[in-house]
């Protein structure tokens, strides 16, 4: 039931959403993505700046959160096929990927950085942030390579990322600064 409604959802993107004009643009959004690279150079940005400093330090813990529960936990326990594995239907607009499709990786990292941002940074970065995010778990649903369940997994390790690097933050720090005394 669940799978059919997600192939379902894919179907209607693929048949009323793609256009050619998009296609390089979603490819492109979702390129920020890959292995969280520009998550992890945004918190390194925001590591060199002493104001900012506590929000890239909890935006690596984010990442680095939700990378073992996707990349390392849930992707291989779950075992879920790609959408264009499970159908023909499906065309994918990206080279074949490698990883398993649950929960969403890209959706993860992006969200569970955007979630920190949109917490400790001023709003507008914080809701640009979420933006982004959104457009690139969006592209992995438009380039064929995620079912949207698979974006709703990501969406919620996310959460439980940010949540809990938002809580370890703290206390990483105190810990750093008695060893240091």
């Amino acid at each position: 039931m669940i799978q059919q409604l997600d192939v379902s959802i894919l179907l209607w993107i693929q048949e009323n959403l793609r256009f050619e004009v998009l296609t390089p643009v979603m490819r492109a959004v979702t390129s920020l993505g890959d292995n969280g690279w520009f998550w992890i150079a945004l918190g390194i940005a925001l590591l060199c700046f002493r104001r900012t400093r506590p929000v890239g330090f909890t935006v690596l813990i984010a990442l680095a959160i939700g990378a073992l529960i996707t990349n390392v936990g849930l992707k291989n326990l779950v075992g879920r096929m790609r959408p264009y594995d499970y159908t023909e239907a499906i065309h994918r607009l990206l080279p074949v990927q490698t990883d398993y499709s649950f929960p969403s990786g890209h959706t993860c990292a992006s969200f569970a950085a955007a979630i920190v941002c949109f917490r400790m940074l001023p709003r507008k970065y914080g809701i640009a942030a979420l933006i982004l995010a959104g457009l690139i778990a969006f592209s992995r649903m438009y380039l064929g390579v995620h079912f949207p369940t698979d974006i709703l997994g990501g969406l919620v390790a996310a959460v439980v990322s940010a949540w809990l690097a938002n809580r370890l933050y703290p206390w990483i720090v105190q810990k750093l600064r008695k060893r240091l005394r």
